[in-house]
């Protein structure tokens, strides 16, 4: 089975960093795009940032030039820079990623979508 399992999150005053990390584990054959994913109380989900196995990435236009992601496609993991937090990126952020968890997924373009858990980042004013 494939487990996203996430880990960074925590609490920072305002103008802080943090960086998330993300690592795909199990049947894992390859990998398309992984992206992070935040929901704030009382909100809807919404995108952060995502990048493809290529390495183009795609930012939410409230965090382009505070946060940049990455990955290691060696690693399965993605990451989250986030600079200059503010308390409005405070939220539950969840990692996403499109994967090909056997060769004959990856043949046929059946890529499957997969969420983590979810960690939590607050930031206080």
């Amino acid at each position: 089975q494939v487990q996203l399992v996430e880990s960074g999150g925590g609490l920072v005053q305002a103008g802080g960093s943090l960086r998330l990390s993300c690592a795909a584990s199990g049947s894992i054959f390859r990998i398309n795009t992984m992206g992070w994913y935040r929901q704030a109380p009382g909100k809807q989900r919404e995108l952060v940032a995502d990048i493809t196995q290529g390495g183009s990435t795609n930012y939410a236009d409230s965090v382009k030039g505070r946060f940049t992601i990455s990955r290691d496609n060696a690693k399965n993991t993605v990451y989250l820079q986030m600079n200059s937090l503010k308390p409005e990126d405070t939220a539950v952020y969840y990692c996403n990623a499109d994967l090909a968890p056997y060769y004959s997924d990856y043949l046929n373009a059946k890529w499957r979508n997969y969420w983590g858990q979810g960690t939590q980042v607050t930031v206080s004013s």
